[in-house]
């Protein structure tokens, strides 16, 4: 019966126009080679390219006579959505957006799943009016609208990072608004990959924000009257003075969201209307990125491939806060963690855990620094040595003089450019002969946004329109027209028209060294 109905959407597809016969048989041909034998005919044709997941959806719902829509341009009904579990929409890979004629507009991936229609009936209450949008806006639509406070959980601290024993359960207060509004904006930060969460108390409201991609969202306006209660849940949660609300506070949570273990680092500050936190997301859990996935230029990563391999010297990785120093060094240990090499780290967080890496953190308050952690390390026979960050000029010195006797250092410094590392350098008390041999090369490193692949929109733009905005922009002899592409917004990128970001490099090597 499946292979019917692919067929007849392929037929479908053909007889629009929208493919060729011979486009229908190779992707036939493609999803008869996948192993799991579960492939759509509809994906696979999008994943050649061959038309356009909007395409598909309009056939589907032609095909089992119900009304397409673009959740791009429907106002989503949270009254719907709120009449089932996380788990359902899930599971039957549907949402329920609203209230047409008496009936539920259920947003569906199978419009033909009698089974699905009838279970959803029972769970509602409504009769159900199935809708076809494309999936990608439906995966959106359920990870958005997902309310999920029941596996979320607070995880053991590790041992290693010597956090002292988070308080057990607070009493029985699992059913308190505080505790299912923290559940809330820490499972909505996860699932929409943000990197810090801010909860701000204003005059008469408060304010959720989500940093993602590097750029402030509105997430939710919570009552204001929650907001002692919700400060003073996080407050317990990462082990803090909850009575003491006149001075700033940090402290740090683990949580485990379904498959995910993440680590929150969170900081407090008195403001006019009461405390502001802001906590910064660490997935320990996530993939690590590789050097080819970083965005270097092919040139530059073969400059850099061959800096990192030095028997010896000093290679700093700079840009302001965000910029993704972090995740450079991480992939560039990575690249370079072999059976040989006794890689140390001093790290203030421990970011990422890393097979064969012997990983150190800060603890300030039992008095293990950057500078004593440094010099500690030096007495276990270290190869490669990664700090954090150079913030002082004890940690400075030590790794200069660490680079000239025979060790690879990596760190960070916040500059702006690469040439101001040299500066940056000197202002801490670094002799210029020192820095210049031990230093080997410098990165300067941006990331830059990148536009949302499924409502980007092109337009033409003039040769002298360009250079007059772009100067240098690398144009070809005799091209006077370029298309280039502009944000829009969708619903898959929360209307930002941007989605994800890519590192922008410079790489800067010292001359002598880089003969080696």
């Amino acid at each position: 019966m499946a292979i019917q109905r692919r067929n007849y959407l392929g037929d479908l597809l053909v007889q629009m126009g929208i493919i060729t016969k011979e486009q229908l048989d190779d992707a036939l041909k493609h999803q008869n080679k996948q192993s799991s034998g579960k492939g759509l005919l509809g994906n696979t044709l999008v994943k050649l390219g061959y038309c356009k997941e909007e395409d598909i959806a309009r056939v589907v719902a032609l095909q089992n006579d119900v009304p397409y829509i673009s959740l791009d341009s429907y106002r989503i009904d949270e009254a719907a959505t709120s009449l089932i579990t996380p788990e359902i929409a899930q599971r039957y890979s549907a949402l329920p957006i609203g209230f047409r004629d008496g009936k539920l507009v259920v947003a569906m991936k199978h419009p033909y799943d009698i089974i699905a229609i009838d279970d959803l009936c029972i769970y509602t209450g409504y009769d159900v009016q199935p809708v076809v949008c494309p999936d990608s806006e439906l995966e959106a639509a359920i990870e958005r609208y997902s309310r999920t406070n029941a596996n979320i959980e607070q995880a053991e601290p590790e041992e290693e990072v010597d956090i002292e024993e988070t308080p057990s359960e607070m009493d029985d207060s699992a059913e308190k608004p505080a505790v299912q509004l923290a559940n809330l904006i820490f499972s909505q930060a996860i699932r929409a990959g943000a990197s810090d969460i801010h909860i701000e108390p204003q005059e008469k409201s408060m304010r959720v924000r989500f940093r993602i991609d590097g750029v402030l969202h509105d997430a939710m306006q919570p009552p204001k009257r929650l907001h002692p209660s919700l400060v003073s849940r996080i407050k317990v949660m990462a082990n803090m003075d909850i009575a003491d609300r006149r001075i700033p506070q940090d402290g740090r949570i683990s949580l485990k969201l379904e498959d995910k273990v993440v680590d929150v680092r969170v900081a407090t500050l008195p403001t006019a209307y009461g405390e502001k936190v802001t906590m910064r997301l660490l997935d320990r859990s996530a993939k690590l990125i590789t050097l080819e996935e970083l965005g270097f230029p092919p040139f530059e990563l073969e400059k850099y491939r061959k800096l990192v391999h030095l028997p010896y010297g000093f290679i700093l990785v700079t840009g302001p806060t965000g910029s993704g120093k972090s995740t450079t060094l991480y992939a560039t240990l990575a690249a370079i963690n072999t059976v040989e090499k006794n890689i140390i780290t001093v790290e203030d967080p421990i970011e990422y855990r890393l097979e064969g890496l012997n990983q150190v953190q800060v603890n300030v308050r039992a008095g293990l620094t950057f500078a004593s952690g440094l010099r500690s390390i030096l007495r276990s026979d270290p190869d490669i040595i990664m700090i954090g960050e150079i913030r002082d000029e004890e940690t400075a010195r030590i790794a200069v003089e660490s680079a000239l006797t025979g060790h690879l250092v990596f760190s960070t410094l916040h500059t702006n450019d690469a040439a101001g590392a040299i500066t940056r350098l000197s202002d801490m008390g670094i002799e210029p002969f020192l820095t210049a041999s031990s230093l080997v090369g410098v990165v300067a490193q941006r990331l830059a946004r990148v536009l949302c692949t499924h409502c980007k929109e092109p337009y033409e733009i003039t040769r002298d329109e360009l250079l007059s905005n772009v100067p240098d922009f690398p144009l070809e002899d005799g091209e006077e027209k370029l298309t280039l592409y502009r944000p829009k917004g969708c619903f898959r990128c929360s209307n930002t028209g941007f989605k994800g970001r890519v590192g922008v490099y410079f790489l800067h090597m010292h001359r002598g060294k880089s003969r080696q």
